[in-house]
């Protein structure tokens, strides 16, 4: 029986929980063998022995290792969103929404320091889920600024360079603080953000 059923770039989506187990190690699988290997040293077998899956049953989920590069992608840039989105949700205002989701994002980084490497590499293995990975961030941030501004939380002339220029910050700071080293804490890191954003974005 196949179960799962094709859903564009993120390979096929499985319709048991024994499928999506499955999908799920594939990826974790995928994510350890392109951090370790690269793109291009990476192999499907790899990755299924990684797993602990029959090579065979790669196919039900991916047509091949630039599809399941793919899938990584668009899969860490959700894990992204959804590990900082409850810290941004409780936060008190435009600015702490920032600093809380920088302080939750090195917390990502630190605990998943392949997205780097991997997210690099999409650069060049697949431009288009690249791309699609700082644009959809952008706009998310791009979306707090202007719900924040409507609150007179923030100056009310932000505009998507301002988010552009946000996401990049976080991004060196991630690399800074959550890949190369630990050697401050990460609120620490976030709180000095937040100054510098309350003195630079206040209305």
């Amino acid at each position: 029986m196949v179960e799962a059923v094709a859903s564009g770039d993120v390979g096929k989506v499985p319709r048991t929980e024994r499928g999506r187990r499955t999908r799920r190690a594939l990826l974790d699988a995928a994510a350890a063998e392109f951090a370790a290997d690269g793109f291009h040293l990476a192999s499907i077998s790899a990755i299924t022995r990684r797993a602990g899956v029959a090579l065979g049953s790669f196919y039900t989920y991916f047509d091949s290792k630039d599809a399941i590069f793919r899938a990584l992608v668009s899969d860490m840039s959700e894990q992204v969103r959804d590990h900082v989105a409850p810290a941004i949700r409780a936060a008190a205002d435009g600015i702490d929404r920032e600093r809380a989701g920088l302080e939750s994002f090195l917390g990502f980084v630190r605990e998943h320091k392949e997205i780097y490497r991997i997210i690099d590499e999409a650069e060049f293995v697949d431009p288009a889920s690249f791309r699609r990975h700082y644009t959809t961030t952008a706009d998310r941030i791009a979306q707090r600024l202007r719900e924040a501004a409507t609150r007179g939380e923030v100056r009310g002339d932000l505009e998507e360079v301002h988010a552009w220029a946000l996401m990049g910050m976080n991004v060196f700071l991630g690399l800074r603080y959550g890949v190369w080293e630990e050697d401050r804490g990460t609120g620490e890191v976030a709180g000095v953000v937040a100054d510098f954003l309350r003195r630079g974005l206040a209305p």
